[in-house]
């Protein structure tokens, strides 16, 4: 049976380096990145919120096609609200998939760290910028402590939630840990 195995977490803590390697490594895996795919539409640079919420149903549409040709799909996408978390949970479902719901997490203190740091040495993801100025427009560091809350609400509302610790500078050892946890 595919699997839709959504990595959720806080802005910065490895949703996407991780998707990338488990991708690298188990050939056929789609790699859906909403915030690649961001960077696809004209102007994202300008309104990367726009942008985001229209490229949003195309994910979704190319997430239900590659569920239903029997490959996985692993997105990594920080999403709190239920009602949007439940849109491609029943993506998945309705492919005949699982859904396989993982959540990154490291300490409140060392995630919002983790996010001022993010992209620091790392050029090919131009939407770090982008992502840092929708932060602080949201309240920056309260915004984020926030966001965790609301990440921390959902393991408890959702059984099913696998949480895996994410530890910087260790991501080998958070690979190995999401495998584990999802195999």
């Amino acid at each position: 049976m595919a699997r839709l195995i959504h990595l959720n977490g806080p802005p910065g803590i490895g949703k996407s380096t991780l998707a990338r390697r488990y991708a690298d490594e188990h050939p056929g895996v789609l790699n859906c990145d909403v915030d690649v795919l961001r960077t696809l539409i004209g102007g994202w640079q300008a309104d990367f919120g726009t942008a985001g919420a229209l490229i949003r149903p195309a994910a979704l549409a190319m997430i239900g096609a590659y569920l239903e040709n029997g490959h996985d799909v692993v997105f990594p996408q920080m999403l709190i609200d239920p009602g949007e978390l439940a849109r491609f949970e029943d993506c998945a479902l309705a492919a005949g998939a699982a859904f396989v719901e993982c959540m990154l997490l490291d300490t409140r203190a060392a995630a919002i760290e983790r996010f001022h740091r993010r992209g620091e040495h790392d050029a090919d993801e131009p939407w770090h910028g982008q992502v840092r100025t929708i932060v602080d427009d949201l309240g920056g560091d309260e915004y984020l402590a926030r966001a965790f809350t609301g990440l921390e609400a959902l393991v408890d509302q959702r059984p099913a939630v696998i949480t895996v610790i994410s530890v910087e500078n260790r991501i080998d050892d958070t690979y190995r840990a999401l495998l584990r946890a999802i195999a």
